[in-house]
């Protein structure tokens, strides 16, 4: 079996397309999630693009080692030093240059000649080789290009000193059937691409990005290029957890093995949608919250004889254990910490003191604490803002009127204000906006039940924009709603620099 590379671009692809600047700490505490994973190649950013992307790539290439780190940028010299430079302290650099390659591209948005686009490739790949013994080459649109020129540019930037060509269809167009035969002519027509590590980057315009894929490394691609959860442009990427467990749900398939460690599945997903603020539907692949349900009558009397007669995957493979024990108030440090190592999680002595107390708070509240509750306090655990809720009262006049007074802490000072608003939460937010003396636009507000029962925790998620800036976003839990909004309100406003 030939070795398949897993590279995720969520730090990338990911972010940039939803519109949000994830800082440092949020792109540092993804990519720690990620080497548990197993990830080979984690692609930091676009260090180009922002002086944050920067920043950020700067410190996953010093920080996160026993990996490729990786920064894209475009055939532009540039662009390829900043790269060089983010990367500089990186154990395994790798930087990821390219153009456009097909008819659309090249004459309307670059408005260069064919062989302006083979002259301008190979000069970015000598130019990163320069920096780094890792190149990648993007030939971007390359499944709507002409199959003859892309095996011309393939040789050329190969011949220039690539080390993995990457094939992405960029725009969602292909099927498996069509996108397989790109990939079975390259491997047979362009010369030396034995030498190099063939990558797929597939998107999900027409729903068949990770099937997609899959053809792409049946038909000899070592590398596979996506996002957890399937987030990115427009429809999304290539979904890494889907392609994964396809993989290792019929290993004999593919000829391919990977270093994938899926049990650490559920949590690197549920990390990337708590930070990211984009939910994962019940119905999704792999990770959704009903990927192990069984409704039927007919499957539930199945399962309970042989799971194996409607479960193709064991959700223990991917990080959801089956829980025998029920946690409560009266339950010790001890069992909290078993649970949560059975969830994937590994506390410190502070670390699980400190969350002790808020458990047993949640415990007294609700009674029963399920593992949407854990998952929920640990997504939280050690996150501290330098605005901290003191106390809300909230009073209604009506269905759309109310009038919040909040008290917040400062710094060393506590302050207090008030405001109205349409409703409770509105009100409460406009408070806030009072005593901070900022204003921030709210772009969206979510609010879901993580748990079960009467009790269950509420999550909020806020998207708030500062300034014209990018979207920063703010989560909170608490089994009050109002409460939960406020927390995620003031977290979103704690990651703000105000100037």
């Amino acid at each position: 079996m030939r070795k398949l590379y897993i590279f995720d671009t969520t730090l990338r692809d990911g972010e940039q397309s939803l519109g949000i600047t994830l800082n440092v700490n949020e792109k540092l505490e993804v990519a720690r999630q990620l080497e548990k994973l197993g990830i080979d190649i984690i692609e930091a950013g676009f260090p180009a693009s922002s002086p944050g992307d920067l920043e950020a790539v700067r410190t996953l290439a010093r920080e996160i080692k026993g990996m490729v780190i990786c920064g894209l940028t475009r055939a532009v010299k540039k662009d390829i030093d900043v790269c060089a430079e983010a990367l500089r302290e990186a154990e395994q650099p790798r930087i990821h240059t390219g153009i456009a390659v097909s008819p659309v591209h090249m004459e309307k948005k670059l408005r260069f000649s064919p062989d302006e686009v083979v002259e301008t490739a190979v000069a970015a790949v000598i130019h990163a080789k320069k920096y780094v013994n890792d190149v990648e080459f993007y030939a971007e649109d390359a499944f709507r290009s002409d199959p003859a020129f892309l095996v011309k540019i393939l040789e050329k930037v190969i011949a220039a000193g690539a080390t993995v060509v990457n094939i992405p269809d960029t725009v969602g167009y292909a099927t498996p059937w069509g996108y397989g035969e790109l990939i079975s002519f390259l491997m047979a027509k362009v010369k030396n691409i034995e030498t190099v590590i063939v990558s797929t980057h597939c998107h999900n315009d027409l729903g068949m990005a990770t099937a997609n894929s899959l053809a792409g490394v049946m038909a000899g691609a070592s590398q596979v290029e996506g996002t957890i959860n399937g987030i990115g442009e427009r429809a999304g990427n290539t979904s890494l957890e889907e392609v994964i467990m396809a993989i290792y749900a019929q290993k004999t398939l593919y000829g391919v093995n990977t270093a994938i460690n899926t049990k650490e599945i559920a949590a690197t997903s549920r990390l990337v949608s708590r930070i990211t603020g984009v939910p994962v539907p019940s119905h999704k692949a792999i990770v959704g919250a009903n990927a192990f349900m069984h409704a039927s009558g007919i499957h539930q009397d199945g399962v309970l004889k042989e799971k194996t007669t409607y479960e193709i995957i064991n959700p223990e493979v991917v990080g959801i254990p089956r829980n025998l024990i029920v946690l409560s108030a009266r339950s010790g440090r001890h069992a909290l910490r078993h649970r949560l190592g059975e969830l994937g999680y590994q506390l410190t002595q502070d670390q699980l003191d400190g969350l002790y107390a808020r458990f047993l708070q949640l415990a007294d509240q609700k009674g029963e604490i399920f593992d949407e509750d854990l998952h929920a306090l640990m997504g939280l655990n050690g996150r501290q803002n330098r605005i901290v809720l003191k106390n809300i009262a909230v009073s209604t006049n009506g269905i759309s009127s109310a009038t919040a007074t909040v008290t917040l802490g400062v710094g060393e000072e506590t302050l207090t204000d008030a405001a109205c608003g349409t409703g409770p939460v509105d009100a409460v937010f406009k408070a806030i906006d009072r005593i901070v003396g900022k204003t921030v636009k709210l772009e969206d507000y979510s609010l879901k039940s993580t748990s079960r029962g009467s009790e269950t925790l509420g999550h909020a998620t806020v998207k708030v924009r500062y300034a014209g800036g990018s979207l920063i976003v703010g989560n909170g839990i608490s089994t009050d709603v109002i409460e939960a909004s406020t927390k995620a309100y003031l977290n979103a406003l704690a990651k703000i620099n105000f100037g």
